[in-house]
């Protein structure tokens, strides 16, 4: 019984504050596909959650996600 969490910043989109249901609805049934052919699990119990985090929460290099894109900008 997978279980795949996802978290992706909460940005993009067409109103900016994130992928649409239709685009999340795309990764879930993409990445259960995946791993119903790569690994043979059964879709029926493969559970994909996708949890959108705030630009301020989330951090790479020591750095906010904002300055970090200012600096390698």
């Amino acid at each position: 019984m997978p279980y795949v969490n996802i978290k992706i910043t909460k940005e993009g989109g067409p109103d900016g504050k994130g992928p649409t249901a239709d685009e999340k609805a795309e990764v879930i049934a993409g990445v259960t596909e995946l791993l119903s052919r790569v690994l043979n699990k059964k879709p029926s119990t493969t559970f994909v959650v996708i949890d959108e985090v705030d630009l301020e929460d989330w951090g790479i290099g020591g750095l906010p996600v904002i300055q970090y894109r200012q600096q390698v900008s």
